[in-house]
């Protein structure tokens, strides 16, 4: 497969991404930030999300196994932290569902916050693996070229 054709690839498969809703504009201005001083910007602060994101989840499921009763306020503290992570790196789905497991914590809704945390640990989940997917194929595909000023 050719350089271009591979580009094409990576590119197409960004696109699905963010026409399923997994990404939004936030991936676009890490991606702006990246340069060929740091060509794996945007792969490296991903990795540091899922890696310091991983201890939140397991925060948020001991919180939610103390049942006697639930701290919706930890709970709420926690996912916040998590909700935050999440969107500095564009993680659409997942920051809407951080979204929905606060106002369940806000309503103090224990049966909607275990729901609600199911569902964030799928998105969570299918969107690192689509991402993982997403920087190999950058990877192989080369770096970009960019164009040069003229002076």
């Amino acid at each position: 497969m050719d350089r271009n054709q591979s580009r094409r690839q990576v590119a197409a498969m960004k696109q699905s991404l963010f026409d399923q809703g997994l990404l939004d504009e936030q991936f676009i201005q890490l991606e702006e930030l990246q340069d060929d001083a740091n060509p794996n910007f945007v792969e490296e602060i991903v990795t540091l999300h899922y890696r310091d994101s991983s201890r939140l989840i397991s925060s948020i499921e001991q919180a939610l196994k103390e049942r006697n009763p639930l701290d919706f306020n930890k709970l709420d503290t926690l996912m916040h932290q998590f909700k935050g992570s999440s969107s500095s790196i564009g993680a659409k789905k997942v920051k809407a569902e951080c979204n929905l497991f606060r106002e369940y914590c806000r309503a103090g809704n224990a049966e909607g916050c275990m729901r609600s945390f199911q569902q964030l640990k799928k998105e969570y989940a299918a969107l690192r693996k689509k991402l993982e997917a997403y920087f190999q194929l950058a990877r192989q595909a080369g770096p970009q070229e960019t164009a040069c000023r003229s002076k």
